[in-house]
C-alpha cells in the first residue's frame, strides 16, 4: 500500500513538473515572437525609431538603429553611446531568448536532459532581465538628454508584459530545478525519437510559417486605401470596394480576361506536356555510356540554374537584328537584311514554353531518375527472361513505375496553374508582345508596384490563392476518385 501510494504521488508530482515545463515553453514561445514583431519592440524607446523595426532588427543591426538618429547626432541631441547601450541591451535580451529556446528543446527529453536545459533557461532569464534592464536605462538616458523634446523618448506598454513574462519563465524554472530528482550520474542524455524529429522538422516549419503564411497578414491592404508609403489607419478602411472595383471597371475587366487568357494558355501548354521530363529521364536512363549520359544531364541541367536575364541574353544574341541567325540568313542571301525575331508577336505562347522547357526539363527530370532508381530491378531481369523488349520494359515497367510520381506533380501544376512566374516574361516583354506575354504574376506586379495600385494588386493575389487551393482540393478529390489515391 505503500509503495502506491508513493507511485500515485510520483504520479501526481510528475504531472505537476510537466504542466510547470507546458508554461515554459509557452513563455518561450511568447518571447522568439516578440522577436519579430515591430508592434512587440519593447526597446523602441524614442519616437525617433521606427515603428516597423523588430528587437532582433534594434540587436542584430547597429547601422539600422543608428540610421534613425542621423539627424539628433548632427545636433549632439543624443551621443552614440546612449544608442550602443539600447543596442546592446536588444543584443542581450536575443542571446537570453536564445538560451531559453534551448531550454525549450531540452525540456522535451528525459530527466538529465531536461536538468541541463533548466540550467541554461536560469542563465538565459537572468540575461533577459538585464537587457530589459539596460533597455530601461537607455530610455532615461534619453529622457535626460539636451533636448528631450526632438528625442521624443516613450516607454512601450509591451514592455511591462515581457517583462513579466520573463520573470515568471525564470521562477518556473527555477521551482523546476528544486523540484526535480537527482539524477544518477550514470544516465545518458537521451531524448524520444519523435520529439528529435520534431526538432528537426522545426526549423523548416518556421520557415514555412515566415514565407508562406506570415505574408498573408499584407492581405489587410485589399480592405483599405492604401498608397505606397502611406500609413495604415482606419480612415482609410473602405471594406469590398476593391473587389468590386475589379467587377465593376470595364477596362480593368478586359486587362484581366487577357490576362487570364494568356495564363491559363501557357499553363495549359506546361500541363499537356508535363509528361516530357518523364520520357526524358526514362530516356536518359535507358543510355548504355555512363560518360555520355552524365554529359547529356550536365547540360540539361545547367540551364535551370541560368537567371531569365542571361537567358533573355542569349536569346539576343541568337534572334536579334545582328544575331546568329539573322547574319547567317543575310550571309547566305536569304534575307535581305536582319530581322529581330524578338520583336514579334507571333506564336509568343508557343516560344515562351519553348524557352521555359529548354531550361526547366532537366531539372524537372531528376525526380524522375530518382523515382527510376527506386524501382526493382528484378522485374526487369523477369521481363527480359520472357523475352520482353527494350522498348516493352519501358512500357510496361517503368512508366507504370513512374505514373504515381508524375500524378503527384500533375496535381501540383493544376493547383499551380495560375502561376506561371514574373521573370521569364517580364525580360522577354516589349510594345509589340505585350498584350500576349502578360500574364497574372507580371499583371500583379505591374499593377502594384509601377502603377501603385497596391489594393487592387491585393485583391487579384489573394483571388489567385483562393483559386489555387481550391483546384488543388478539386484535383486531389478527382485524383482519388478516379485512381483511388490521393496527395492530401
Amino acid at each position: 500500500m505503500e509503495k502506491v501510494g508513493y507511485l500515485k504521488a510520483e504520479d501526481s508530482q510528475r504531472t505537476l513538473s510537466d504542466w510547470f515545463f507546458y508554461a515554459v515553453r509557452a513563455g518561450v514561445i511568447f518571447s522568439l515572437v516578440c522577436l519579430f514583431i515591430p508592434g512587440l519592440n519593447p526597446a523602441r524607446v524614442s519616437g525617433m525609431i521606427s515603428s516597423k523595426l523588430s528587437l532582433f532588427t534594434v540587436g542584430v543591426s547597429y547601422s539600422s538603429l543608428v540610421s534613425q538618429f542621423g539627424r539628433a547626432f548632427r545636433k549632439e541631441w543624443i551621443t552614440y553611446q546612449d544608442v550602443q547601450i539600447l543596442y546592446a541591451s536588444a543584443l542581450v535580451v536575443i542571446v537570453g531568448v536564445v538560451m531559453n529556446v534551448a531550454n525549450g528543446c531540452l525540456s522535451l527529453g528525459n530527466t538529465k536532459m531536461k536538468k541541463l536545459g533548466l540550467k541554461i533557461g536560469l542563465g538565459g532569464s537572468v540575461v533577459e532581465l538585464g537587457g530589459m534592464a539596460g533597455i530601461y536605462a537607455a530610455y532615461l538616458r534619453m529622457s535626460q538628454t539636451s533636448n528631450p523634446d526632438k528625442i521624443e523618448p516613450m516607454f512601450p506598454g509591451v514592455y511591462w508584459v515581457i517583462l513579466v513574462v520573463f520573470i515568471l519563465v525564470l521562477i518556473l524554472n527555477l521551482i523546476q530545478v528544486i523540484g526535480l530528482s537527482k539524477v544518477p550520474s550514470e544516465e545518458k542524455y537521451h531524448m524520444e525519437t519523435k520529439f528529435s524529429l520534431f526538432l528537426m522538422l522545426l526549423p523548416f516549419i518556421a520557415l514555412c510559417a515566415v514565407f508562406s503564411y506570415l505574408p498573408l497578414w499584407g492581405w489587410r491592404y485589399a480592405f483599405f486605401d492604401y498608397k505606397a508609403g502611406q500609413t495604415l489607419t482606419w480612415d482609410k478602411f473602405v471594406g469590398f470596394k476593391w473587389f468590386t472595383q475589379l467587377f465593376r471597371n470595364s477596362a480593368t475587366v478586359r486587362d484581366v480576361i487577357n490576362v487570364m487568357k494568356n495564363t491559363l494558355a501557357m499553363s495549359g501548354l506546361g500541363i499537356a506536356t508535363s509528361w516530357l521530363p518523364m520520357a526524358f529521364a526514362i530516356f536518359l536512363s535507358e543510355m548504355k555510356s555512363n560518360k555520355f549520359r552524365r554529359f547529356v544531364q550536365t547540360c540539361t541541367t545547367i540551364p535551370n540554374f541560368i537567371s531569365w536575364v542571361l537567358v533573355y541574353a542569349i536569346a539576343v544574341c541568337i534572334f536579334s537584328t545582328d544575331g546568329f541567325i539573322s547574319s547567317l540568313m543575310v550571309n547566305l542571301g536569304v534575307w535581305d537584311s536582319g530581322k529581330n525575331m524578338l520583336m514579334s508577336n507571333a506564336h509568343t505562347w508557343l516560344k515562351m514554353w519553348a524557352w521555359g522547357t529548354w531550361k526547366g526539363v532537366g531539372w524537372s527530370a531528376i525526380i524522375y531518375i530518382a523515382a527510376i532508381s527506386g524501382i526493382d530491378q528484378q522485374l526487369y531481369e523477369s521481363a527480359r527472361v520472357d523475352g520482353a523488349g527494350r522498348f516493352a520494359r519501358m512500357w510496361h515497367i517503368t512508366v507504370p513505375g513512374l505514373m504515381p510520381t508524375f500524378f503527384v506533380l500533375l496535381l501540383m501544376s493544376i493547383a499551380n496553374i495560375l502561376t506561371n512566374g514574373m521573370d521569364q516574361y517580364l525580360v522577354f516583354e516589349n510594345a509589340v508582345n505585350s498584350n500576349s506575354v502578360m500574364v497574372l504574376d507580371l499583371y500583379v506586379y505591374k499593377l502594384g508596384i509601377q502603377d501603385g495600385s497596391i489594393a487592387l494588386s491585393t485583391v487579384i493575389g489573394m483571388l489567385k490563392s483562393i483559386i489555387s487551393v481550391i483546384l488543388l482540393f478539386g484535383a486531389n478529390g478527382f485524383s482519388k476518385l478516379v485512381r483511388g489515391e490521393s496527395i492530401i
